[in-house]
């Protein structure tokens, strides 16, 4: 394009001449006037309101100025600090080895608001800091072998039909940038002679509010081609909801880093796109003739409809197959690398997602299958995986996907991978309810052992009244053969206080307790569970100092609020509550027989029965859990040896051990998950020890502390502890 122009030029002496210019390609209409530098010139606020053109390699400074069109050529430089330019047609054109630095400023154009254009003699450049540029025609143009550079600047095309940048090839880059189209945000196009478009996007916007964000379309002149990269946050935003679109034999390579985009990118037949995805970034959309998609490290592709990809290559990245109940197929006709694919699957209606590869498959590959608490109507296979051969592996992350009761394993046949419903193996959700079923009972004796001490103690002390407190903490493995294998701490403290009571020449004593404990369960990759337990007693003990006969009897009312915490195999979480009563008596019978040189030793037998409330709750990811009331009948016998040491004044220091052997009656505790029978079973026999010490401090006051051991058929006791004071009346 090429026009005769009239032209104010600056001659010794500010004395304005006519001239004639041929303008260069890209240069559209000047005004009818403009100033002419030749020589290094500054302007300012007090300069009148003209146009200027600049060549022969002088340099416009421009300081708080307000001007009209400035047309940069033959290597004339713009410095334009804190001005303005308001233009009837385009606001600032450069050419032929021109460069402009603009901070500060503000453009407005009724045609284009910077046009970096090129000549026969070169390309031209513009650096844009701090700026705002619009035009009616588009917010910039940018020339093969040309640059604009954007730092904290806005440029917008603000006509019908105008993008905010168009290209044909050059270099486009943008940091901490607006760029807006009232049709594309980047249009690039082709002119089929000099290379391919490129455009960096760092921490930027683009928007097209007609459009897609970026196209990148050949014309009259040829196919265009351009290598977009986006980074560093930044966003692409498309009323059309496309981010990219590629027409007319055209060709885009798009990479995007640590940045999430949302949007569709769109190649016509007969172009071609390729994606690549890296540094943590994401996109979430629809590909459509993708020829090649790859995914790096801690990236991911989430899927929003069924999609078909050239070449999938994944170096760490994930692809996503969209929301749990949007089942989609991902064909592709080739698959290479590592990665991992997210996945849903019911085995209810059969629905799955599918990944369908044509060609040739290798790499090693993780499914990830979406949890669910809800069952399975039917035992069967679900396809997930096709591939047309090679040497390709795929795994379930943490080996097995929870549905409902049961998890199910990954099985390969052929070049087809299923999950097996035939095989199946008691999921975390199941365990969780199971154990917190389970462990009614040990947390019912574990509060009962600070009970146990106390009446040793009364027994040592004559039976005086008063007042006591104790803390406990006790670890229990579970084992498998139980019907669930857990590990349980219990930390708790109890409350109490007894007095003699007026019949049996003071050898009966009544006394109330109260307490509280907690319960952590750990079953291992994840998933725990809590109970806390509140609980009021009555107890009472009998001596008959002449014999050595004792009996002891306790009544505890508890109250349990248990909660489960489920670490499913897709690393989503499920959460349970519910609120239990349990009931229990125990009664010990022995004898406390004086050796000599003050030691002694105690034969007891102790009965214990206890009763739990069953219950139904269900976990939030749909799973239901059916509890029948849970029942404990428990017998021990066993012996306590020990030595009392006479201090001074009266005071006793008395060391103990103690062995028994217990049993566990009841062995069929059941629960039900979503209909599945299971069933706790701790009945069997164990063999505890323990040791402890009883000391008077004062002569009102004694310490305690008490330790216990046990291994047995299906629970170990590694370690309890029980620690206490209590002062007489």
């Amino acid at each position: 394009m090429s026009s005769t122009l009239f032209q104010r030029k600056f001659c010794r002496g500010l004395v304005y001449c006519v001239t004639a210019l041929p303008v260069g390609m890209y240069a559209g209409d000047l005004l009818a006037a403009q100033a002419i530098i030749e020589r290094d010139t500054v302007i300012d606020g007090s300069n009148p309101l003209v146009g200027y053109q600049v060549l022969n390699g002088a340099t416009l400074t421009a300081n708080g100025a307000t001007t009209e069109q400035i047309f940069l050529r033959e290597g004339g430089a713009l410095e334009f600090n804190g001005s303005s330019i308001i233009a009837t047609d385009d606001g600032v054109l450069t050419e032929g080895g021109a460069q402009a630095i603009i901070n500060g400023s503000s453009i407005a154009s009724e045609g284009r608001g910077v046009v970096v254009a090129r000549s026969s003699v070169g390309g031209s450049a513009v650096w844009l800091s701090g700026s705002t540029v619009t035009g009616k025609d588009g917010g910039a143009a940018v020339a093969s072998t040309s640059e604009l550079h954007l730092n904290g600047s806005k440029v917008q095309g603000t006509g019908p039909g105008s993008a905010g940048v168009r290209m044909v090839n050059g270099w486009l880059e943008a940091k901490g940038s607006q760029i807006i189209g009232a049709q594309e945000g980047i249009l690039v196009s082709g002119d089929g002679t000099v290379g391919e478009a490129r455009v960096e996007l760092d921490g930027s916007q683009v928007v097209g509010q007609d459009g897609a964000a970026m196209v990148v379309a050949g014309g009259r002149q040829g196919p265009a081609a351009a290598k977009i990269t986006v980074s560093n946050g930044s966003q692409l935003s498309g009323s059309n909801g496309n981010l990219l679109e590629v027409r007319n034999q055209s060709n885009a390579e798009l990479t995007v880093e640590n940045s999430h985009l949302e949007g569709n990118i769109w190649a016509e037949q007969g172009s071609s796109a390729a994606v690549m995805l890296d540094k943590q970034a994401t996109l979430t959309g629809q590909l459509e003739n993708v020829g090649k998609l790859t995914i790096g490290n801690q990236s991911r592709w989430i899927m929003v409809a069924d999609a078909s990809v050239g070449d999938l290559a994944l170096d760490g990245g994930t692809v996503e197959f969209g929301q749990p109940t949007d089942y989609h197929r991902l064909t592709l006709d080739s698959l290479s690398g590592s990665g991992a694919f997210v996945m849903h699957a019911d085995f209810t209606s059969g629905q799955t997602d599918f990944l369908d590869i044509t060609g040739n498959a290798s790499g090693n590959h993780d499914l990830l299958i979406g949890s669910s608490g809800a069952e399975p109507q039917e035992e069967g296979n679900l396809q997930v995986v096709h591939t047309g051969g090679g040497d390709a592996s795929f795994s379930l992350v943490n080996g097995t996907v929870d549905l409902g009761a049961f998890s199910y394993e990954l099985v390969q046949r052929g070049n087809d991978w299923y999950l097996d419903g035939s095989r199946k193996i008691i999921s975390p959700g199941t365990s969780s309810v199971m154990a917190l079923f389970n462990a009614a009972p040990t947390v019912w004796y574990g509060e009962l052992t600070s009970l146990r001490s106390r009446m040793g103690e009364l027994r040592l002390d004559n039976g005086k009244a008063g007042g006591w407190m104790r803390t406990y903490g006790n670890k229990y493995d579970v084992a498998a053969s139980s019907g669930v294998a857990y590990k349980q701490t219990q930390q708790g403290f109890s409350l109490g206080a007894d007095v003699p009571l007026p019949v049996g020449d003071g050898q009966w004593l009544l006394g109330i307790l109260a307490g509280h404990s907690r319960s952590d369960l750990d079953l291992g990759g994840g998933t725990s569970g809590d109970i806390d337990s509140y609980y009021l007693g009555l107890y009472t003990t009998w001596l008959d100092r002449s014999s050595g006969y004792y009996f002891d009897g306790v009544m505890k009312l508890n109250r349990f609020d248990n909660d489960s915490k489920v670490a499913m195999s897709d690393g989503t979480r499920a959460k349970g509550h519910y609120s239990s009563q349990g009931f229990g008596m125990s009664a010990e019978f022995g004898r406390h027989i004086e050796l000599e040189q003050g030691y002694f030793i105690e034969p007891f037998t102790q009965w214990s029965t206890a009763y739990f409330q069953g219950k139904d709750y269900h976990l939030d990811n749909g799973l239901q859990a059916e509890g029948d009331a849970v029942a404990s009948v428990l017998g021990k016998a066993g012996a306590t040896f020990g030595r009392n040491f006479e201090g001074k004044n009266g005071r006793v220091i008395q060391p103990y051990l103690r062995a028994a052997y217990v049993h566990e009656f009841i062995d069929n505790n059941d629960v039900n998950v979503n209909r599945n029978r299971f069933s706790n079973d701790l009945s069997g026999s164990r063999l505890e020890l323990g040791a402890g010490l009883a000391v008077a401090v004062a002569e009102r006051l004694q310490m305690h502390v008490d330790l216990d051991h046990s291994r047995g058929e299906h629970v170990d006791q590694p370690w309890g502890v029980n620690l206490g004071m209590r002062y007489n009346w």
